[in-house]
């Protein structure tokens, strides 16, 4: 099987993209983050004419998340149960589902925006309430993930230049402690290997040629249970979908598996 996780960066400004992509790349499920789309604007119809079915949670703004698979789409769950509200709605920002012989979340991690900003502890405690939803299936027999724009760099590597980050939000130790209490659940990070340069950055930004110059961030990430990392054949970002006209910022995140 492949999947792969992808945040989109609005799936309506992306859909000739990501309908030629996963005709090309021989995607079986895909996670997707970022749809600014309400449930009633995403494309089903055009993504089923392709064999896809979809799982959607989606009010518009600049959240929403979706899970496309074309083996399959049972026991959906909406949402991220036991999590946070902020400004008095749970965002939409998890959606899980079980794909052929996989349980997938595809999840958009809040970004925190500055660390004195009420969405920084909101952040925090979205994760520790994603580790509470998660911690059953990680810890099972099935092949589980957890899969989407974590919104952290696990680690210094994981981006361009620590510098420029120092007081930001993305790279503070509150951030990847709460992706240590994750993986403790008993899933690990499924490190992707990139298609050029030496580290495997997963999103860049648009101004000031950052893509060009690979001045990049990890933070697109796969943590997945046992059963699950030790069927992984390959990982890579698909470095190539970030360049061009009308791209995401993010790149997708590719992992083949054999079940």
């Amino acid at each position: 099987m492949r999947i792969a996780t992808w945040n989109v960066n609005s799936i309506t400004a992306r859909l000739p993209r990501l309908l030629a992509w996963l005709e090309s790349s021989g995607t079986d499920v895909l996670c997707i983050q970022e749809t600014k789309c309400t449930a009633e604007q995403f494309p089903v119809e055009e993504l089923r004419a392709l064999g896809y079915e979809s799982a959607v949670n989606a009010t518009g703004r600049w959240n929403g998340v979706a899970l496309l698979s074309r083996v399959g789409l049972e026991d959906v769950v909406t949402g991220l149960p036991g999590g946070p509200e902020y400004d008095g709605a749970q965002e939409p920002r998890a959606i899980s589902a079980t794909c052929g012989p996989l349980r997938l979340w595809s999840v958009y991690v809040p970004n925190g925006r500055e660390l004195d900003h009420p969405h920084y502890a909101y952040k925090l405690r979205w994760l520790e309430a994603l580790k509470d939803a998660v911690a059953g299936d990680a810890a099972g027999g099935r092949p589980f993930a957890v899969l989407g724009d974590y919104n952290i760099a696990p680690a210094d590597e994981d981006v361009w230049d620590r510098s420029v980050f120092e007081g930001a939000t993305h790279v503070t130790e509150p951030e990847r402690a709460a992706l240590a209490a994750l993986r403790a659940t008993g899933l690990s990070d499924v490190v992707p290997r990139p298609l050029k340069y030496d580290h495997p950055y997963t999103y860049w930004d648009y101004r000031q040629l950052a893509f060009p110059k690979n001045k990049g961030i990890r933070i697109d990430l796969v943590y997945g249970n046992e059963p699950f990392a030790g069927a992984v054949k390959d990982s890579y970002v698909d470095r190539e979908e970030r360049k061009g006209k009308g791209a995401s910022d993010h790149a997708p995140v590719v992992v083949d598996l054999d079940l």
